[in-house]
């Protein structure tokens, strides 16, 4: 494996207990065949890990190879080395998580009691447990509009912004290099005619004493462009859909998780998907997840890159045009449903939409 790259068994549990000598108690060395077969095994469960300051020496062909693939074939993959201070995120976490226990655990209490969740004897399909808020950073911020954050807090969460947004359009300029699209074209596509929009979704996901009846997140895609997430390190939840099976992503230290929403599989004409992913609820400990949206402004227009239509030798199946706030319409009612129909939906406005040239920064 080339260095740089860090290999990290992303199986759900059950999946990882098969493994050859893993959970087995067993103290025997391992055969040499049985070592081929923990390897073939291990890799089928690998998740992209990237380390991100290799895009800045001799490995950085290698580096854009593997955030290909992995956007080609996984939908997500896993920053480390990516520019942001350990301090700081050490920082966001540590008061992200006394605003939980100060102000949201209790209301969440409250809340469960009065639905009587504790007790549910079936499947819950029209809620989720989670305690969250959600922060607007462009257009406009309203960090300070938002009640109960202390001022430390405010700061650090605007600083944290800047430097994910920072990351937000790097990614998108890689993305273009390895789609052979010209300099700068997602990031004005994203533009629209006012700036793209950009926030933060903050969550925790306390304990549940029903984690098989009722889902920390039920599974969907994200409607948006690229996110960004940092999420606890000690308590994991998150998994992905991939080849049929629900694959854990794995909670790293300093770790920023990127993951492609609906709008890039519509601009690459499925070449790079959004992938279906949900967070399960654990029966110990809070887990934290803050996850950055950076999308396209709400009037910008979104279809296929012409420059990656010109390379399809089948262009029958090409993915609608839609002006992106109709699409978030549309999403708001259908987000826990398949996101075919919604592309098919959004094809009968082809004719509605005025493509025009696409507005630079």
């Amino acid at each position: 494996m080339p260095s740089g790259f860090v290999q990290v068994l992303g199986g759900r549990k059950q999946d990882m207990d098969r493994l050859p000598g893993m959970g087995d108690g067993s103290s025997s060395l391992p055969t040499k065949e049985k070592i081929v077969l923990d390897k073939l095994q291990a890799m089928e469960l690998t998740f992209p890990v990237i380390d991100f300051s290799k895009l800045n020496g001799e490995e950085r062909a290698t580096a854009m190879d593997m955030i290909n693939d992995a956007c080609e074939n996984w939908g997500f993959f896993e920053l480390v080395n990516h520019g942001i201070s350990h301090e700081l995120l050490d920082t966001v976490e540590r008061l992200t998580k006394e605003h939980y226990k100060k102000c949201m655990e209790q209301r969440f209490k409250e809340m469960v009691a009065s639905k009587g969740l504790e007790v549910v004897q079936s499947e819950i399909n029209d809620m989720d447990w989670e305690s969250t808020f959600f922060l607007r950073h462009l257009p406009e911020s309203n960090i300070s509009e938002i009640p109960d954050l202390g001022e430390d807090y405010r700061k650090v969460m605007k600083e944290f912004a800047v430097e994910l947004e920072k990351i937000a359009e790097k990614l998108l300029d890689l993305l273009c290099e390895n789609l052979g699209l010209e300099p700068g074209y997602l990031k004005k596509v994203f533009y629209g005619s006012k700036g793209p929009t950009f926030g933060t979704k903050v969550s925790n996901y306390p304990p549940c004493p029903k984690p098989d009846l009722i889902k920390g997140l039920r599974a969907h895609t994200d409607a948006g462009g690229i996110i960004l997430l940092f999420q606890d390190d000690k308590v994991s939840g998150l998994q992905l859909l991939k080849d049929e099976q629900w694959i854990d992503v794995p909670p790293m230290k300093h770790s920023i998780v990127v993951n492609l929403g609906d709008q890039l599989e519509v601009i690459t004409n499925g070449k790079y998907k959004s992938v279906i992913h949900r967070v399960i609820a654990q029966t110990d400990g809070t887990r934290m997840s803050i996850a950055s949206f950076y999308n396209p402004g709400s009037g910008a227009v979104i279809y296929p890159a012409p420059a990656l239509l010109e390379k399809e030798a089948d262009k029958s199946d090409v993915y609608p045009k839609f002006v992106f706030e109709d699409y978030m319409k549309l999403y708001a009612g259908l987000k826990f449903q398949a996101k075919e129909p919604r592309f098919e939906a959004m094809k009968t406005m082809d004719s509605t939409v005025n493509l025009g040239p696409i507005a630079t920064v």
